[in-house]
């Protein structure tokens, strides 16, 4: 039964195994050593090559190492090569800070990787069954996944420069037991598979049970619904994808500034997966505590009538809202607010912030309105010119204004994002008067012109 099951599941998916190169990883468990009894009795009928890796995580000793025995054994019994490789999983927790499961993954992974490379194997095929696969939505879903991260186990992935296959999630664990019974291969068994220490295996011990006694059938159930998340999920990613250079004002490895009009006139679950891939180009690795109620928090941002706020999200990523602009960035590449006076001279003038204004001379004859861009007359009695940062009560003298104006109500008007305005330089004569805020305002200086002026000075203003 489980291998008709699994011939018509690799036609469907449109696998020919035919002439193929198979990595079959093994840990001499019912599932995969099951995995690879199946593909043996097929080799010569498809021509298969095989190639077995086995891993000792060395987790328990003794133990572990008959396992890598046994598994040796049983492929040398039927020519199958073999490599077994011992890692010290316990000393990686330690170096990484991983848990047990994350840090065996991770090194059983990198292991598979370097064996099909060195025996130019195109397929990694491993055993997790139906009932892997309601375990892991199941528990995915309990603990607040969102996107793809609710899909499940993929039955295929690109895998290094070949392709992840998994046969057997078209069967239960029930069935895997069967064939290994059918076929007397003697699994061994791994202890801690009966402990509730983790996780997974209280949600096999608790939930599946009631779910099997519902319906015996219900793997397939849930097999279908990860296949078919997984379609609307590609499908909703190609469209975020789509949308999402529309979308950001700012990239960068480390920032991303998004428009929250042009986002929020997209249709609520493509807002979502355009949040999501945001998150993903900073996270690369995304943390396990991420999940959909950070999501939630970030549209509460958005939705919030105050103009502007920030949450913190896992591993220090802070999302800030000003005005009509959403800001996403570690918190240990924002820059700190820095407070400045540097006096202007001729050349470049490089400020804390990165930021710079360059001085040069030019004849009268050029028109500069460029907001980045000052021009004064030379000489003048302003005399020397500064550059600095807010105070407390600065006002300056607006270009087309009466009276003065708050440095403060004119970054509001200007929709300057709070963590800007601390930074943001101004530009002050002799006697402290704001004469230019590069980029957003200018003061009347037309009092400082003379007719027969013949020389002036332009000051430009860089920001990186």
């Amino acid at each position: 039964m489980l291998e008709q099951k699994v011939e018509a599941f690799l036609t469907r998916k449109k696998i020919n195994l035919m002439g193929a190169s198979i990595l079959v990883g093994v840990s001499g468990g019912p599932d995969s050593l099951a995995l690879l009894h199946f593909l043996w009795k097929r080799q010569e009928r498809y021509q298969l090559k095989l190639f077995v890796s086995h891993v000792d995580h060395m987790f328990r000793g003794d133990e572990s190492e008959r396992e890598a025995r046994f598994v040796q054994s049983f492929c040398e019994g039927r020519n199958i090569p073999i490599t077994v490789h011992s890692i010290n999983v316990p000393l990686y927790m330690e170096e990484t800070g991983l848990s047990s499961q994350v840090a065996a993954r991770e090194c059983r992974y990198s292991f598979f990787q370097e064996t099909m490379r060195r025996e130019n194997l195109h397929y990694l095929m491993l055993g997790h069954h139906g009932d892997d696969q309601i375990e892991t939505v199941i528990m995915r879903l309990t603990r607040g996944s969102s996107g793809k991260a609710r899909v499940g186990i993929p039955f295929s992935r690109p895998f290094d420069t070949g392709t992840l296959l998994r046969p057997f999630l078209c069967v239960s664990k029930q069935e895997v037991e069967e064939y290994c019974q059918i076929n007397r291969l003697e699994p061994r068994r791994d202890p801690s598979n009966d402990s509730n220490k983790y996780s997974r295996n209280r949600f096999r011990h608790t939930i599946l049970p009631f779910l099997k006694g519902e319906n015996p059938r219900v793997h397939e159930h849930f097999q279908r619904f990860s296949e078919e998340m997984e379609e609307t999920e590609r499908y909703m990613e190609e469209l975020a994808n789509q949308q999402l250079p529309k979308v950001m004002k700012l990239q960068s490895e480390k920032k991303i500034i998004v428009d929250i009009q042009i986002l929020c006139s997209m249709p609520m679950p493509l807002q979502r997966r355009v949040i999501k891939l945001i998150l993903n180009y900073l996270y690369k690795h995304q943390p396990a505590s991420l999940a959909a109620v950070h999501i939630e928090q970030i549209f509460s941002l958005i939705n919030n009538p105050h103009p502007s706020g920030m949450i913190d999200l896992p591993d220090k990523l802070k999302v800030a809202r000003s005005y009509g602009e959403l800001e996403f960035q570690f918190q240990h590449s924002v820059p700190k607010d820095v407070s400045y006076e540097i006096e202007l001279t001729v050349g470049k003038t490089l400020l804390p912030t990165g930021d710079f204004i360059t001085w040069e001379y030019v004849d009268k004859e050029i028109e500069y309105t460029n907001i980045n861009q000052l021009l004064l007359p030379f000489p003048c009695s302003g005399l020397p010119l500064k550059v600095r940062t807010r105070r407390e009560g600065d006002k300056m003298r607006v270009k087309g204004m009466k009276g003065t104006k708050k440095i403060k109500d004119i970054f509001i008007d200007k929709k300057l994002p709070i963590p800007d305005r601390n930074r943001w330089p101004l530009v002050t004569d002799s006697n402290d008067h704001i004469i230019w805020i590069p980029g957003i305002k200018k003061s009347d200086t037309s009092s400082w012109i003379q007719a027969d002026q013949k020389k002036y000075i332009l000051l430009k203003y860089n920001k990186q």
